[in-house]
């Protein structure tokens, strides 16, 4: 079993897809004994043990006709993951892959990270990301990656039909057989002083947009 903390995220834990065998609540059970059993003080007085994660399957996420899926180029901080998938979640996306290595995985401190959003938004893991890619570009899916340096914005292209948004890694950004997998680099413009925006937020930005799109 998995355990889960965090108030917001354990009552969506009760709500989704998992089962839930056990609930440590405050004051019955000490602080001290809370963080023990989830190693984060973090835990806001209730912990509880859940069944491990369900991951999607990642070839159904474009089966539909309208799709819009998240894809993550070795995101590795698990609060970016949170954060992303509940953006994600909250704007609608079909689900958000990331790669089996070198990546953040749905953990604990990702489940509090997005307010409880991946006990309902669709997460699947790739042997290789670039690879997928280029699987959902054979089904008829187009492919946008997210790029500071691109020359196209990302109010400026077609968001209908399945599409999947690639977001780059913290620094790092698309990986260069990643970027060749795009079918279209797109950017966010920046105004003020700092360059880029964190990957979460950054995807927020994006997805609105596209399901704003969408309803036109």
């Amino acid at each position: 079993m998995d355990l889960v903390y965090g108030r917001r995220a354990v009552a969506e834990a009760k709500r989704g897809r998992r089962t839930l065998h056990r609930v440590w609540q405050g004051p019955e059970t000490p602080e001290a004994e809370l963080e023990r059993l989830c190693g984060s003080p973090d835990h806001q007085g209730v912990v509880a043990a859940v069944d491990p994660y369900p991951y999607a399957d990642p070839g159904q996420l474009l089966a539909a006709e309208d799709a819009l899926v998240v894809a993550l180029d070795q995101v590795q901080d698990p609060h970016n993951l949170g954060a992303v998938c509940r953006a994600a979640e909250v704007a609608g996306a079909t689900g958000v892959v990331i790669p089996q290595r070198r990546a953040a995985e749905v953990t604990a401190a990702v489940c509090k990270a997005s307010a409880g959003a991946v006990e309902h938004q669709a997460v699947a893991r790739v042997r290789n990301l670039a690879d997928w890619l280029d699987q959902a570009k054979r089904s008829g899916a187009w492919i946008y990656g997210a790029a500071a340096d691109a020359t196209k914005r990302y109010t400026d292209v077609d968001w209908r039909g399945p599409s999947v948004l690639v977001m780059g890694s913290e620094g790092k950004g698309l990986r260069p057989r990643v970027t060749d997998s795009c079918d279209q680099l797109v950017a966010i413009p920046i105004r003020g002083r700092v360059g880029s925006l964190n990957v979460s937020v950054a995807a927020a930005v994006i997805l609105f947009e596209a399901q704003r799109r969408r309803a036109e």
